[in-house]
Parts: C-alpha cells; structure tokens; sequence
C-alpha cells in the first residue's frame, strides 16, 4: 500500500472516531478530541484526493469509515450483531477493495525542457 492509499485508510480511521465522537462526547476534552478527528480526517482525505481519483477516494473513506462505525458499534456498545448486517459489511468491503484495485494513481509527467 503506498502513501495515498494510506492517507485514507487514515482518514477513515479519524472519520470513526469523530462519529463516535458527535454522538457520545460529553466532555469539553471528548469534543476536542472529537474536533481534532474531523480535522485530521478530512486533511487527509483531501492529501489522498490530490493524487487519486476524489470519486474513488471518497467512496472508500466513507465505506471504510461505515464500516469502522458499525464494528465499534457492536464491539464498544453493544450494538445486536445480525447476520444480514454483517453480510452486507462484507460486500461492502468488497465494493472498497474493488475500488482500490481499479484505481491507479495518475502517471506523473516528466517536464522535458
């Protein structure tokens, strides 16, 4: 995985944690902690969509960050696990690694003067 790709996987990353930020911050530290992943979420997003297709970059950082929410959801409170959600989950990730493989970085031009 290269640098770009990182960059949103990172992103997608900050993006669970201020979800789960906006709805169970209650502190003035957990809103700032939860401002700070908004910020380095979408910096990142924006560093990856530089040198990526910004179509391709945003369905993964939002299908990453969907499916980040879901699994905190079940592991850290308690959310039921159901079959059909975890089913659609996996083809949702699917759907990202499918991105992923089709999207190639744009070759950089060499400037021949």
């Amino acid at each position: 995985m290269n640098k770009t790709w990182l960059n949103v996987v990172i992103a997608s990353l900050f993006e669970v944690g201020w979800v789960i930020g906006l709805k169970h911050a209650s502190t003035a530290l957990e809103w700032a902690g939860t401002l700070v992943a908004i910020v380095v979420s979408f910096y990142t997003m924006i560093m990856a969509s530089r040198k990526l297709p910004v179509g391709t970059v945003y369905a993964v950082f939002v299908g990453l960050g969907t499916v980040g929410t879901v699994i905190s959801d079940i592991v850290w409170f308690d959310a039921p696990v159901q079959f059909a959600k975890i089913a659609l989950i996996g083809l949702l990730l699917l759907g990202v690694i499918g991105l992923k493989i089709v999207s190639n970085e744009p070759s950089k031009q060499v400037n021949k003067s």
